[in-house]
């Protein structure tokens, strides 16, 4: 059996506002594509907590979980991730552990270290309170107290949240979280779908770290990867020219509302920007089912990983919900 066929598909979704839309028909469409993968037998459906951005309505991400664990039945519902040093860890265990306790067995959390945001929206999020992300490994401890059974004498408990032993996950563009995820024994996802430089690196030293726990026997590598599938290559390529212009804003600090494909992107950016583009999607895979097929291939060749959790940054929703069903024939 290939190692296509053996690796877990998941899906990462961004929950885009399209320029002639609104938050509320992105939310409506997150529903819809969890939906839609959880029948294609996809593993796990993750949303991601940004701030400030007018394009990406994911902010209040365990609200969000709430809204999609009520709405399907089967698939595990996370974050991709929780921006840790926003937050008190009590309050996370808190929001988690009553996902997990209406939802058994449905639902994880993935922890970042970054501050999903911007240095005044940080500052917003945070007031008075003090840390960084300087802080991560002694707030995954004490945010694993929390979700873990209660102990004599614990002053503080998270209700609910305490025993439920929400699975944690860490998640990383760096080195940082990788070397922490190994000696920890907990799974790591890697943010290849937006800074796939550090890749290889990160995965060897995951695995170099690993120490066995009561989570984790062996390392477990799951990787982020741009999904633009389309039925020709030729179809692809114009879809993602949505993609090229809403990670050309981003890149420019302008709005990432959503933007319609163009016929070409010629005369759209400086010849620097378009290589920071390229850069920032190396690993996407763009193309039609056999072009993509070879590419995740080579990838899963190459990095031995277990799993690949997809973003689909199309405008187009019914070209999103065609692009996640190619990629699940591939297997």
């Amino acid at each position: 059996m290939s190692a296509l066929a053996q690796s877990k598909f998941s899906t990462l979704d961004l929950v885009p506002i399209r320029d002639d839309g609104n938050a509320a028909q992105a939310l409506h469409n997150s529903l819809a594509l969890a939906q839609h993968v959880e029948r294609l037998g996809f593993e796990r459906f993750w949303v991601a907590e940004h701030h400030n951005m007018d394009g990406i309505a994911s902010s209040a991400t365990s609200v969000l979980l709430g809204y999609l664990a009520a709405g399907t039945t089967s698939i595990r519902l996370g974050s991709g991730g929780v921006m840790l040093p926003n937050h008190a860890p009590l309050v996370i265990a808190e929001q988690f552990g009553t996902l997990a306790t209406l939802y058994p067995g449905r639902i994880e959390l993935g922890l970042g270290r970054a501050p999903g945001a911007d240095h005044f929206t940080a500052q917003a999020l945070r007031r008075d309170r003090i840390g960084s992300a300087d802080d991560f490994p002694a707030d995954v401890e004490e945010l694993q107290r929390y979700l873990g059974p209660r102990t004599a004498n614990q002053q503080v408990i998270a209700m609910p949240g305490t025993g439920t032993n929400v699975p944690i996950w860490l998640l990383g563009s760096s080195l940082f979280s990788a070397q922490l995820a190994g000696e920890k024994g907990l799974p790591y996802a890697f943010a290849s779908h937006f800074a796939p430089r550090y890749m290889h690196e990160a995965i060897r030293v995951y695995r170099n770290h690993f120490k066995p726990s009561a989570v984790l026997d062996k390392p477990y590598v799951m990787l982020g990867v741009p999904l633009i599938a389309a039925d020709t290559d030729e179809q692809a390529e114009y879809l993602a020219t949505s993609a090229y212009q809403r990670i050309l804003a981003l890149i420019r600090g302008q709005s990432l509302v959503q933007k319609p494909p163009v016929s070409s992107m010629q005369g759209l950016w400086l010849p620097h920007e378009e290589e920071a583009v390229s850069s920032f999607l190396g690993l996407a895979m763009i193309g039609g089912p056999e072009k993509v097929r070879a590419r995740l291939e080579v990838l899963l060749e190459q990095t031995g990983a277990d799993e690949l959790i997809f973003t689909c940054d199309l405008y187009d929703f019914a070209d999103r919900l065609h692009a996640f069903e190619l990629v699940a024939q591939l297997r």
